[in-house]
């Protein structure tokens, strides 16, 4: 049996589920992992965030973003085995 989780409310974008907070603290995305090289398009919006944010905790901003990914699979692969 599949285990519920959040309380569901109502709102703009119709019936929604809040889901537990699952993102990494900034100081998470810093470690570092095993990489492969790709290309991809982002927000300014986003990437000065992740380089201010890199600044402060003296990293590269690359390596938060690729921390942020990875958290994510993780974080969505736990769930499809609860399924």
């Amino acid at each position: 049996m599949k285990k519920e989780t959040g309380k569901i409310v109502e709102g703009t974008f119709g019936r929604l589920r809040e889901v537990e907070d699952f993102l990494p603290s900034p100081a998470e995305l810093a470690q570092v992992p095993e990489v492969v090289k790709v290309t991809i398009g982002l927000s300014s919006d986003s990437v000065e965030f992740f380089k201010e944010q890199a600044q402060q905790y003296n990293t590269s901003y690359q390596r938060m973003i690729r921390r942020l990914l990875d958290e994510y699979v993780a974080q969505v692969r736990a769930t499809e085995n609860v399924k």
